[in-house]
């Protein structure tokens, strides 16, 4: 494929990207050699993306997304689960959150994913979800971290805030009608997108995390798989 095109579906796929964000930055002309042009529209986006949040109740840092794989910055891309629009797809196997679109796109976002995010896979919906959730505790949790006690549901769990695990915002899957304790969340541990960490389930950037919360609703299915037996997009 030559330069010139390569640079064309990138410079697309940028605004594309910039569309489905509402964001006005101007990404800059085609140059003649297929070179992305150092203009600020693309760090513009990015920043805007992934910057502070001081309307939101408890402290929501900027994240320096430089230090971030592009891969995992959220971005619009073809969509490669075949899925119905408005179906988010969690694939394991590469540490991406799909939520479908239409005409065959995605908006893609990178996660982290603990061992709780291997225990669960298959289909479900988003039961409901929650702005700045308590951490509550399972009791067979508390089992194994007596020194947890104090968030357990009995004592209501963790206040919502910035030392919160689950972040500035939740969704809560559920299968058949029933609780499969597996979340999506945010997280202020920017620095583990892209790989297994220690607890958890999906752990997503808080930015990221505050954005899908505001395109999906209560009852939109969900669908934990593992699609790393494709090729990877590494776009």
């Amino acid at each position: 494929m030559h330069g010139h095109e390569v640079y064309r579906r990138s410079f697309l796929k940028l605004a594309a990207t910039a569309a489905a964000l509402g964001l006005t930055a101007a990404l800059g002309e085609p140059t003649n050699n297929g070179s992305l042009p150092r203009a600020s529209g693309a760090s513009s986006i990015l920043a805007e993306m992934y910057g502070e949040r001081p309307m939101e109740p408890h402290p929501v840092p900027a994240v320096p997304y430089e230090e971030i794989a592009p891969r995992f910055h959220r971005q619009v891309v073809a969509d490669p689960t075949g899925e119905p629009s408005g179906t988010i797809v969690v694939d394991v196997g590469n540490h991406f959150l799909y939520l479908v679109q239409v005409k065959g796109q995605a908006m893609r976002y990178g996660v982290a994913l603990g061992r709780a995010g291997f225990e669960w896979s298959g289909r479900g919906v988003v039961q409901y979800k929650r702005k700045w959730p308590r951490w509550i505790l399972s009791d067979e949790m508390v089992e194994r971290d007596p020194k947890l006690e104090k968030y357990s549901l009995e004592n209501g769990g963790m206040e919502p805030g910035a030392n919160n695990p689950l972040g500035a915002r939740a969704l809560y899957i559920f299968q058949d009608a029933e609780d499969t304790l597996y979340r999506i969340h945010g997280s202020q541990e920017w620095w583990t997108i892209g790989k297994h960490v220690s607890s958890g389930c999906v752990r997503m950037i808080n930015q990221d995390v505050i954005d899908l919360y505001d395109r999906v609703s209560d009852g939109s299915p969900i669908l934990v798989t593992d699609l790393s037996n494709d090729k990877p997009d590494r776009s």
